[in-house]
This record gives structure tokens, C-alpha cells and sequence, in this order.
């Protein structure tokens, strides 16, 4: 069972997330609670006041989760940004990541996995040294509340506490990710080695209609349309810049197949409709290097190690998907809407 220490404080944000209260524990370990990275927003907190007997904010494994415990890593996300994959954008997309670290949280006491102080001292020292303070906080704690205070308006042992908890569930996440051992076969890091350093520079006019992007590649199929489109609007194409097919095919979501169709053009060719992250491109070759084969013997065991950590990270997401549907998360409060 969630067991919750009885020091409950309830903070005023003044971003979307209204009203977010945080319990925080007096030392690392004792009950389950969810005890640099750039500070992502100041808030308006005004009052710290105690909060009893409120009901649970959701359930999972059958067990109740406390609100305070809710709040606490609702704030602890707010305030520190995300340190776990790409930063939620929507309201729903932050209840989603807050009942995700909740869970974490609730794995990582279970397996006992503690924050050394030296990790948390270290990680207050960064963060600070990025904010540019010009105390030594270790030495200056009267300074450090303050700081704290005026910066997000909480008190100085919520705030170590709540990086704290981030620690924690990063400890967790590289203590499972380490224990999949997968294998890299020498094909996978072959094909990890070509798709990083053979080389594309495109630039591309983007649509959202595949019907819309066909018929502006039958008018702009000849290359010389394209310079000499270039010459009157040089800002007629998204130019993503002479990079690797793999950051093609991973961030602008290029086919695979129809990046190494584009490699395989001549420079200054243009190429048919294609899906990308959002709609479809009409490409326009612009400079190439092409990766040569005989040099990944000198290389090939760094491939390795890619992809075998490529593979741990896959097998942390499914572990994680796995890890929620048996928690079977019940949901009972309802998320703060933005002002």
C-alpha cells in the first residue's frame, strides 16, 4: 500500500496547472513519495498551507495513490521540464506523463533504488551554474532558499526533493534499460553505419494533400524550374542542411527506401511526392556524400554498441508500455484546465 508522509504542502502555479500540492519526504527512501536542467518557468505561488483528508487521485496494482503524491510530480514535471523523451505539449499529454512517472516512482521504491546525496548535490551544482548564481549553495543555504523562493517559490527542501524524485526515476530507467542484452549482427550495424554517414543536402516544399504535392511535381519536375524559383523566393523550400539519411529518416520521418532513392540521384534531381513527419514533399536534390564501405571495419564495433543500446531503449519502451497495462491505472482526478 501508498504510504503518505504527513507534512502536505499545497502550491499556487500560475501556469495551466493550477493548484498543485506536494508532500515531500525529510529522507530519501522513507515511504513510498515522490520525493542541471534550466528551470522551465517562475511561478506565482502564494500561500503554503496543509492539506488532510482528500481523496485519492487514481489507483494502480489495486492501490491507492495519494493527491499530494499527484501534485507533487505534477509540479516536479512542470518546473523542471521533462528528462524522459519528447516534452508534453498538451494537457492530456502532461496527465499522461505525470501518471507514467507516478507509476516509475512507485517502481523505483519498490526496488529499493536510492539517489545518492552526491548525485542530488551534483545535479543542484549544474543546475544552479546554467541559472548563473553567483552563491555557493552548499555553504550559503540561506541564499539557496532565497533563491529558490524567488525563482519558484517553494521551499528549499521541496525543490531538492523534487530533483530528488527525477534522479530517481532516471536511476530506474538505466537500471532496466541495462539489464536487456540484446545482440547487434553485423548487418544492423552495417546498415547503421551507411544510414549515418552517407550524407543528403534537399530542400523540399511541403503539403498536406498527396493530390496537391503530385500535380506541383509535374510542374516542378525539371531541375532548372527549381533554381530558377530559388532565384526569385529563396525561401520558396525548407532547406534541412547537408545532414545523415539517418536524421532524414528518423526526425523528418523520410522512407527509408526513398531517402536512399534521393542518394542514389544525381545532384540537382528532383524527386517524386514523398511522406514526411506531416503531409508529403515534392525534393529537390542539392549535394551528396555517399559512405564508403571499406572503412566501417574500422568502425564496426562502435556500431555494435549503437545499436545494441538502440535495442535496450526499444525493449525500455515496451517494458514500460507492459509495466502500465499491468498496473491497470485508474484515473480519478480530473486534470486542470488552462486559463
Amino acid at each position: 500500500m501508498i504510504k503518505v508522509r504527513a507534512n502536505i504542502y499545497q502550491l499556487c502555479l500560475g501556469l495551466c496547472l493550477a493548484l498543485c500540492v506536494c508532500n515531500f519526504a525529510a529522507t530519501p527512501g522513507a515511504n513510498w513519495n515522490c520525493a542541471g536542467m534550466p528551470l522551465s518557468a517562475a511561478y506565482a505561488a502564494d500561500d503554503v498551507i496543509k492539506i488532510k483528508g482528500e481523496q485519492p487521485a487514481g489507483e494502480f496494482f489495486g492501490t491507492p495513490v495519494p493527491m499530494d503524491n499527484y501534485r507533487f510530480v505534477k509540479a516536479a514535471l512542470v518546473i523542471f521540464g521533462s528528462r524522459w523523451g519528447a516534452e508534453p505539449s498538451t494537457p492530456q499529454e502532461v496527465e499522461d506523463r505525470v501518471w507514467e512517472d507516478l507509476l516509475l516512482s512507485y517502481e523505483a521504491h519498490r526496488r529499493n533504488i536510492i539517489v545518492p546525496q552526491k548525485d542530488l548535490d551534483d545535479e543542484i551544482t549544474k543546475l544552479l551554474k546554467a541559472e548563473k548564481v553567483a552563491f555557493d549553495w552548499k555553504n550559503d543555504k540561506a541564499s539557496f532558499e532565497k533563491w529558490v523562493k524567488d525563482r519558484v517559490r517553494e521551499p528549499g527542501q521541496l525543490f531538492e526533493n523534487q530533483l530528488r524524485h527525477l534522479l530517481q526515476l532516471q536511476l530506474l530507467r538505466e537500471s532496466v534499460r541495462k539489464s536487456f542484452q540484446p545482440q547487434a549482427t553485423q548487418e544492423e550495424a552495417m546498415q547503421e553505419y551507411m544510414n549515418e554517414y552517407n550524407t543528403l543536402s534537399v530542400e523540399f516544399v511541403q503539403f498536406e494533400d498527396l493530390k496537391a504535392a503530385q500535380d506541383y511535381y509535374v510542374k516542378m519536375k525539371d531541375p532548372k524550374l527549381w533554381v530558377k524559383e530559388a532565384k526569385k523566393d529563396p525561401k520558396f523550400a525548407v532547406r534541412p542542411g547537408f545532414v545523415s539519411l539517418e536524421f532524414l529518416i528518423d526526425v523528418w520521418k523520410i522512407p527509408k527506401e526513398d531517402a536512399y532513392a534521393m542518394l542514389s540521384l544525381k545532384e540537382g534531381s528532383v524527386y517524386k511526392p514523398t511522406p514526411i513527419y506531416r503531409g508529403y514533399g515534392v525534393f529537390h536534390t542539392l549535394e551528396k556524400r555517399v559512405a564508403q564501405k571499406e572503412k566501417f571495419p574500422e568502425v564496426e564495433k562502435s556500431y555494435h554498441e549503437q545499436i545494441k543500446v538502440k535495442k535496450q531503449y526499444a525493449a525500455l519502451m515496451d517494458w514500460i508500455k507492459q509495466l502500465k497495462k499491468d498496473a491497470a491505472i485508474k484515473v480519478f482526478v480530473r486534470p486542470s484546465e488552462p486559463k
